[in-house]
């Protein structure tokens, strides 16, 4: 019988690690955040501010069986706690380390940034303890986005109908709403460009008009751009030849918001299906006769790669496309906000090659482990070369630019070349003081272009770059600004709607001190002093406070409400007008008078539809009927209620969402009360999502 318990986060990591353990260990999962921050008190808030900012905290009611599991588990035995290595495994393991009276200080803490049999062993052999400030600075994150999330969310639905708000979500759209006004600010310009037309030696190429007396030319109008046609022959002077040799560096191994970007652009996935499909590769393959965990771990912001695995990869190389390959692996200086506490995202086995096995993995799997299995690689090899060449021409003091490019080494580019665009242009050998004949010289016209509206990729790297929010937040911090209907996502860029660019308006003018790219900067930078242990989180909770209160008290008092839209009829009980209002099943029609009178308009139900289909269980016409609860149709029996029969309706697959508990697919069910969110496997699985 085992004697020591690993608890890890989630199901499939467990049964993944039990695999390499003997059976003196049993590995149980948490599924998760066990606990969190009570609904209750004042505000609803779960947090004593009069008396410090103390957190009350109550188990998650979907976790009850867990615990019980747990504790019954960990009676009599030695118990690693080995959540993920992140402020949020932290927490977990504090937690944990609470509800089973474990001593917080003495409590074996094991972390690993892969799983594999000898990374597991290792960390199993050398346990540390749960990290306090790490802990410390996820409850003080966590209080800021309560407070912040329920205080402003409470006051913008009572005031605009908006659903939320949040510390780094509502500047995420304060920086979509500003995109958009300078897009539709921007007005663009006419300008003309004038282009040349070759052909040597088999080789079409073209060169575009730079200079006039060694001046840079500008052309505004048609006028102008017919007045330098004129004055150009059709022969061109090979004035010079210019050539060189440039150096393209590979880029370093993945980080979270690198990920998310590259596999974006490369692969189409956008980032919460990314970060879904990476927890897959990262928690454990099915391979032949072992289970794998194929990637390190993917929420990191840290480039740094383990000198094991950096040594292994250049015997790779170096094996299988020789010393010349061979490369260097430089991270440079630290950047602020980086909290370097594992190494960044890389395959854990340099020889488990994508094709080799490919046939263990989904198309999806595949498509993701080949991207980062490739982007690491070509992180420590040799970089690229290119021969540029720039050849101008002359032709009535007008001068031509003609440029051209070829790869004379391969270098990086051998792995990673499928990823990237090809520029080169291979020009043909000229002569200087050669002339040349062009086909064909021609103006062109163009228009300037304005700012370009936020991509998922390019929001991504925005908030990176200004230092907002971590990079395992970013998925859902997108993800909700599109369930908010803040966002629409068109074309695959970011458009604010009326209602987001609504909400924005509201916070910028009545919170704009806190909302701000600057001060939720400051705060990430301050939560990770918190985390080092060199500020106290009271302090930085009590200052925030004292900030927020009386903006707060300023938008209550002076933030004009939006009253419901008038239908244009009167109300049949009281006289007053009635108005569109927003329920759980969508939208209807009310008394204004609300709740004096709660008159609603009752729709009429549509005719039930006699379908072709018989009952399978008495033989009858089935129907289509229509739902007065649930607002939507549905088909059963027309022998109701003797025949209570009703046709399943096909589960609609919910995209990039996985059950927290099993990690089979989520599905959209119709259920007595409408639609429901449920595990694929369900009622086998009794998971359901609240939405």
């Amino acid at each position: 019988m085992a004697s020591k318990l690993v608890i890890v986060e989630s199901p499939s990591k467990s049964k993944t690690i039990e695999k390499y353990l003997g059976n003196d260990y049993q590995v149980l999962s948490s599924k998760g955040h066990i606990r969190d921050l009570a609904t209750s008190g004042k505000g609803g808030l779960g947090i004593d501010i009069e008396n410090g900012f103390i957190p009350n905290y109550i188990e998650n009611k979907d976790k009850k069986a867990v615990i019980k599991e747990l504790k019954k588990a960990s009676k009599n035995k030695d118990v690693l706690l080995a959540t993920d290595p992140d402020r949020e495994g932290e927490a977990i393991s504090w937690h944990l380390a609470q509800i089973l009276d474990l001593d917080v200080a003495n409590t074996k803490r094991i972390i690993f940034n892969e799983i594999t049999k000898d990374a597991i062993v290792k960390a199993i052999d050398n346990p540390s303890t749960i990290d306090t400030d790490l802990v410390s600075s996820q409850e003080t994150r966590r209080m800021l986005d309560r407070i912040i999330g329920f205080k402003l969310s409470t006051l913008l639905k009572s005031k605009i109908k908006s659903k939320s708000a949040g510390r780094v979500q509502s500047v995420a759209l304060k920086l979509i709403c500003e995109r958009q006004k300078e897009i539709d600010a921007f007005v663009p310009e006419k300008y003309y460009t004038i282009e040349a037309s070759f052909k040597e030696d088999g080789k079409a190429f073209k060169a575009n008009l730079e200079k006039h007396h060694n001046k840079k030319i500008e052309i505004k109008t048609q006028d102008e751009a017919q007045d330098i046609l004129s004055k150009l022959s059709n022969e061109f002077k090979i004035d010079d030849i210019k050539t060189k040799t440039t150096s393209l560096k590979p880029k370093l191994t993945f980080i979270t918001s690198t990920l998310q970007q590259e596999a974006y652009s490369k692969i189409n996935f956008n980032s919460k299906k990314t970060m879904r499909i990476a927890q897959s590769l990262y928690e454990g393959i099915d391979l032949q006769n072992e289970t794998v965990g194929l990637i390190t771990y993917m929420r990191t912001d840290s480039y740094r790669l383990n000198q094991d695995f950096i040594n292994s990869t250049f015997n790779y190389i170096e094996d299988k496309f020789g010393k010349e390959y061979l490369g260097t692996y430089g991270i440079g200086k630290k950047k602020d906000n980086v909290q370097d506490a594992h190494e960044g995202i890389r395959p854990t086995n340099i020889n488990l090659e994508p094709e080799s096995i490919k046939k263990y993995l989904s198309n999806d799997q595949y498509k993701l482990y080949e991207l980062i299995y490739s982007r690491t690689l070509a992180s420590l090899m040799k970089p690229a070369k290119k021969s540029s060449t720039t050849i101008i021409l002359e032709n009535n003091d007008y001068l031509f630019n003609a440029n051209g490019s070829i790869q004379v080494f391969d270098g990086y580019k051998k792995v990673y070349g499928k990823f990237e665009k090809s520029s080169d242009v291979e020009l043909p050998i000229l002569i200087k003081d050669n002339i040349l004949k062009s086909k064909k010289i021609e103006e062109l016209q163009h228009f300037t272009k304005g700012p370009s509206a936020y991509t998922e990729s390019s929001l991504i790297k925005e908030l990176e770059e200004l230092k907002i929010g971590r990079p395992s937040t970013y998925a859902s911090i997108i993800d909700t600004l599109k369930t908010r209907k803040y966002v629409l996502y068109e074309e695959k860029k970011f458009v604010p709607t009326d209602q987001g660019i609504l909400t924005n308006e509201a916070l910028s003018k009545f919170f704009s001190d806190i909302i701000n790219v600057k001060y939720t900067a400051n705060m990430e930078h301050e939560l990770d002093e918190i985390s080092q242990g060199d500020l106290d989180s009271i302090d930085v909770l009590t200052t925030f406070y004292q900030k927020f209160e009386p903006l707060l008290e300023d938008a209550k008092k002076n933030m004009e409400k939006v009253e419901p839209t008038p239908t244009g009829e009167m109300c049949p009980e009281c006289g007053s007008p009635m108005v569109f209002r927003q329920g759980r099943y969508g939208e209807f029609e009310a008394c204004s008078n609300y709740p004096e009178c709660k008159y609603i308009k009752k729709v009429a139900k549509p005719e039930p539809e006699i379908l072709d289909e018989l009952c399978p269980k008495c033989g009858s016409h089935l129907v289509k009927r229509y739902s007065a609860k649930t607002k939507q149709e549905f088909v059963g029996c027309s022998n109701f209620p003797k025949c209570r029969y009703i046709k399943p309706q096909p589960d609609i697959i919910v995209e990039n969402e996985t059950c927290p508990t099993c990690g089979k697919q989520v599905v959209l069910r119709h259920g007595r009360y409408g639609q429901f969110k449920c595990c694929i496997d369900y009622p086998k699985c009794k998971t359901i999502i609240k939405d």
